[in-house]
């Protein structure tokens, strides 16, 4: 399909969407049964339609295609069985004096294998092959032959053909080796004898010969293939045009119904998986970036209109998705980490935020672990959010119920993991989650807790609850407690005025955030890039960021200042904080 067709389709589309959600609206002030009921027909009515005008011309195309190729081997194989049924005809009473050459010729070599190996040659010789009776010139279509000079047998020498329309190039291989064919009286040999020629065109052994060797897949691609389940598949994560990054994932998220591969929804599970999956990060992804194929999308529904195809060159893909038990799980973490070098013994845990799929939190995970170099062991913690902008009451009660769940999986990571080194990374509502689990922790004390660095992005949690919580741990981790605030998230906005107008812990009111004792705040408005994204995630989406989160795992360094000399000292009376500053 050309660009300018898929243009007019995409047009199409959008205006079948926005036709909808002007309807959509238009039915906004009715009562709730009426309202769905017209939206439902509407859905039939508009989207119906207009998804028939975009993927009709598509289909269409592939049926033309389709019918060629078809046509193109019918004409083929009749033109084929016309020439066995005129050398037939002709071999067998039709060519004067040529008969008797013919007979010795079927009697002295056996049939020769056609193309596809499955019929012999039409009995006779192609008539451009025949030897004159009288020694002259042969008809239209014949060769010169180099024989009739010299007395010895008549040896025609054919000039290739070329391959019609249609034909394979096995097939035109198989007739030029037809017309090579010697047409001589000699004693009969045995049947396993080679006739002079490629015998074989298209058996097995001849494509085994001709195979090049780049045609055999490379053993590291075969353990990238979708749906691998060989955990040799780590050893091969530098490939020529992308990298695998393993990701290992808790999930109390209910399986969701997929032929291809597993798959977690948006339900809650109420209970602890385990897993792992090998993401492969295309070599020419930008920083900080998450590259996935674009797609039509209608809002709500979530009804695909058109989806680009996954390229592992250009995209971020789940390359292999399983679940293991808690032994497999820790028997490869801590293969992981006793490879790790910039990194040494180190894991990090990260818990995404409102608004987020299982696949993007671990697609997350994986571009922030590409992103800062990290060679330790990268965890990731995916609660059942509804993945929806509209899902946002949805996503704060299935957070609050997956305590349970995190707890035990940040105490399978921070006791049995192998890990001397853990920092724990939160964005937005997984601040809820986490801040909970890390008090209860704190408080039972439990032994062998390593937590060197907490990180909160853009935490969505009450600013007056996040006082408490955050007095609280004072003393847990080794290394410290990062808070990331930003004044241009959207989504914070909209969670302050959700609940009744009091500043989450993320917000810059005033343009001044939270300052706690024995918490690093960073002002990171200058930076962030939320306003270019409905997934709200600055943090990660801005390269000044990640560098200081990488730093900070890495080296643990404090102040902020002296890591990033950029960051402005700003005091105010409840203590000090660092802000981004503004781009000139």
């Amino acid at each position: 399909m050309d660009f300018t067709q898929l243009a007019i389709q995409a047009g199409i589309a959008l205006l079948g969407v926005v036709l909808y959600l002007i309807a959509w609206r238009s039915v906004a002030a009715l009562p709730a049964l009426a309202k769905w009921g017209l939206r439902l027909l509407l859905a039939v009515v508009i989207i119906a339609p207009f998804a028939l005008i975009v993927l009709t011309p598509t289909m269409q195309m592939n049926r033309e295609v389709a019918e060629r190729a078809e046509r193109r081997n019918d004409w083929a194989a009749r033109r084929y069985q016309r020439e066995a049924d005129d050398f037939s005809e002709r071999s067998s009473g039709g060519n004067g004096g040529a008969s008797a050459p013919v007979e010795t010729e079927k009697k002295s070599r056996p049939p020769a294998p056609v193309a596809g190996g499955s019929q012999p040659e039409p009995d006779g010789v192609r008539p451009e092959m025949k030897p004159p009776s009288n020694g002259g010139t042969r008809g239209i279509g014949a060769n010169r032959d180099p024989g009739a000079t010299t007395g010895q047998p008549a040896r025609p020498t054919a000039t290739p053909r070329p391959p019609a329309v249609g034909q394979t190039p096995d097939e035109n291989a198989a007739g030029s080796a037809r017309d090579r064919t010697a047409v001589e009286e000699v004693a009969p040999r045995a049947p396993e004898t080679t006739p002079p020629g490629p015998a074989k065109p298209q058996s097995a052994e001849r494509l085994e010969r001709a195979q090049p060797p780049s045609a055999a897949p490379d053993a590291a691609s075969r353990d990238l293939a979708p749906g691998a389940s060989s955990p040799g598949a780590v050893a091969a994560d530098q490939q020529e045009d992308w990298t695998v990054v393993p990701v290992f994932f808790g999930t109390d998220r209910e399986r969701a119904a997929n032929d291809k591969r597993l798959d977690f929804g948006t339900a809650r599970g109420r209970k602890l998986e385990l897993g792992r999956a090998l993401v492969s990060v295309p070599k020419a992804h930008e920083v900080p970036l998450i590259e996935r194929p674009w797609s039509i999308t209608i809002p709500y529904f979530k009804v695909k209109i058109y989806e680009q195809q996954e390229d592992p060159k250009k995209h971020f893909i789940m390359q292999e998705l399983k679940t293991l038990s808690e032994a497999e799980l820790l028997a490869l973490v801590k293969d992981q980490l006793a490879k790790s070098a910039r990194f040494k013994d180190h894991a990090f845990v990260f818990v995404h935020g409102y608004n987020t799929s299982f696949d993007f939190a671990v697609y997350r995970a994986a571009q922030i672990s590409y992103d800062i170099k990290f060679d330790g062991a990268s965890f990731v913690y995916s609660w059942p959010s509804g993945g929806g902008i509209a899902s946002y009451t949805y996503d704060r009660e299935s957070a609050a119920q997956a305590e349970p769940f995190f707890a035990d999986f940040l105490k399978l990571v921070t006791q049995k993991s192998g890990a001397k080194s853990i920092s724990v990374i939160a964005h937005s509502m997984g601040n809820q989650l986490l801040l909970r689990v890390l008090q209860d922790m704190h408080r039972q004390k439990p032994e062998g807790v390593q937590i060197s660095q907490i990180i909160l992005a853009a935490p969505d949690v009450d600013r007056d609850s996040f006082e408490n919580i955050a007095a609280s741990l004072k003393g847990m981790p080794s290394g410290g407690i990062t808070l990331y605030a930003a004044a241009n998230d959207r989504a914070l906005d909209v969670s302050r005025r959700f609940h009744g107008g009091i500043p989450r812990a993320g917000d810059v009111p005033g343009g001044v955030p939270l300052v706690l004792p024995g918490i690093d705040t960073i002002d990171a408005t200058a930076v962030s890039m939320d306003s270019l994204g409905l997934h709200h995630s600055g943090y990660a989406e801005s390269n000044a960021l990640l560098s200081d989160i990488g730093l900070l795992i890495q080296t643990g360094e404090r102040p902020p200042g002296k890591r990033v000399p950029i960051l402005q000292r700003v005091p105010t009376e409840k203590g000090e904080f660092w802000r981004y500053p503004a781009a000139r």
